[in-house]
């Protein structure tokens, strides 16, 4: 992966346009997200009956950070287009949290939009990682045709899961 921003980690400066393991940063939010997604996920549907305003303030600020960390790794146009793909496709999210709810005998439609947000919002985060993994790990982000093809199979993928849920 090429940075699209000056970052010290450790220590150690990493300048604009070098190339970066994504070994070292994948898995990191990968494990991260996971955590905090998972307990915002949680907070958000569990019967705890947990106020809203710490929903937000948990899930708000983290989103917000890990938000900035994409500027700063992937660009703002790479993001710009997550949040545009994302809006496109709200009613995907949407059937994909009602599948995972399904899980725990609960529904979507069980609770006001606005719990919505913040899971939405991880889930827009974490499918944005996988896609940004996979053109890494796979050495397709500057190589066009193998590019093509992992999304088209991204794509594809996502569209059977819907299908299937």
């Amino acid at each position: 992966m090429k940075l699209n921003s000056n970052i010290t980690i450790n220590g150690k400066p990493h300048k604009i346009s070098n190339n970066f393991s994504g070994f070292m940063i994948y898995p990191f939010f990968f494990v991260h997200m996971l955590a905090f997604g998972g307990s915002g996920f949680f907070i958000a549907y569990s019967d705890l009956n947990t106020d809203v305003g710490f929903l937000y303030a948990h899930g708000g600020i983290a989103i917000f950070v890990y938000t900035i960390f994409y500027l700063v790794f992937f660009g703002v146009d790479e993001v710009k287009w997550m949040f545009i793909n994302s809006a496109l496709g709200l009613l995907g999210i949407y059937s994909q949290i009602d599948w995972i709810l399904s899980l725990f005998d609960r529904k979507a439609s069980e609770f006001p939009w606005y719990v919505h947000v913040i899971p939405f919002l991880y889930f827009i985060l974490y499918t944005f990682l996988i896609r940004q993994a996979l053109l890494d790990f796979t050495k397709s982000r500057d190589n066009v045709g193998r590019k093509r093809l992992v999304e088209f199979s991204y794509i594809a993928a996502s569209v059977a899961f819907y299908l299937a849920i």
